[in-house]
């Protein structure tokens, strides 16, 4: 676990504190830094920061 960081959380309504569990999804294998964070109160996942979303790639057949 990671270091604790207050923020809203939208389930309990209020400013909780919440934590980084350990990172299964590779975000943090080239030095980077996870952005998904837990409410210790309620469990609510939160993702914060920079999340690569992927792009929709044209693939063209050469006749």
């Amino acid at each position: 676990m990671s270091d604790l960081q207050t923020l809203p959380c939208p389930t309990c309504g209020e400013d909780a504190d919440f934590e980084q569990p350990g990172c299964v999804d590779g975000h943090t294998a080239d030095g980077g830094v996870c952005p998904e964070w837990a409410c210790t109160g309620c469990g609510t996942a939160l993702v914060i920061g920079d999340v690569h979303v992927p792009r929709r790639e044209t693939w063209h057949r050469a006749a």
